[in-house]
């Protein structure tokens, strides 16, 4: 199964912090509440997250203290701030310390879940980049040279084949949903696109079936999986 995207949620606002939380849990994403500063930190020492929402008027700590913390912690992690203040000093320190995104109260619930989204999507790529081949059965893919290599055969991938090879490979024995590399790799889940990467998957699966243990199947209304024996997820 598939885990969910983990989220800090700071926000001493009791009623708009429960609500958020029921949100972010309705659209998928797995949400930790905590009503100030210091019991986000603790939180944030304690658990992995994979982005942090952080209100700016917290008791105990604030959110840019909170955000500096994290930041000493974890130089890469994904933070937006939420605030009634929309003073531009105030949003100009808030990307000083380090945020990706700053979004004054009242918003939008809808926006915020598609920023994050868009946010995720631009840490996913970065990783994918950072990643350079990738052992699988008896091919080698090399990210960089878009290649396919199995003995001495070397074949050269396109550009999708390339990327989505890649995504399916951060996926390794897991869940790629389809929509997620939908806007990860054409931006767009619209219908000719999707129709595209089905022609994308039938070609990758054509050039690994020189090794029959490995497979790209579908999950039924979900996506794909890359199927890798004794890979390390």
């Amino acid at each position: 199964m598939d885990e969910k995207m983990k989220i800090l949620l700071c926000e001493d606002d009791e009623n708009l912090g429960m609500l958020l939380r029921e949100y972010l849990q309705a659209k998928g994403y797995s949400a930790d509440l905590c009503p100030d500063g210091e019991c986000g930190y603790k939180a944030f020492i304690k658990d992995s997250y994979d982005l942090c929402i952080l209100d700016v008027m917290m008791p105990k700590k604030d959110g840019f203290t909170l955000a500096q913390e994290i930041r000493v912690a974890n130089s890469e992690i994904p933070i937006i701030f939420l605030t009634a203040k929309a003073l531009k000093e105030d949003i100009l320190e808030g990307f000083k310390i380090g945020a990706d995104d700053y979004i004054t109260k009242p918003f939008s619930m809808e926006e915020l879940v598609l920023r994050i989204e868009a946010i995720l999507r631009r840490v996913k790529g970065k990783k994918l980049k950072e990643a350079t081949s990738y052992k699988l059965g008896n091919f080698t893919f090399d990210t960089q040279k878009q290649t396919l290599t199995i003995g001495e055969n070397v074949t050269k991938l396109t550009t999708k084949e390339s990327e989505l090879l890649s995504l399916l490979c951060t996926h390794i024995n897991d869940i790629l949903e389809r929509n997620f590399a939908l806007k990860t790799i054409w931006i767009d889940d619209n219908y000719f696109n999707a129709r595209s990467m089905d022609v994308y998957i039938t070609k990758l699966r054509k050039l690994l079936k020189e090794d029959p243990q490995i497979e790209i199947i579908n999950i039924h209304g979900k996506g794909y999986k890359l199927i890798v024996p004794e890979a390390e997820k």
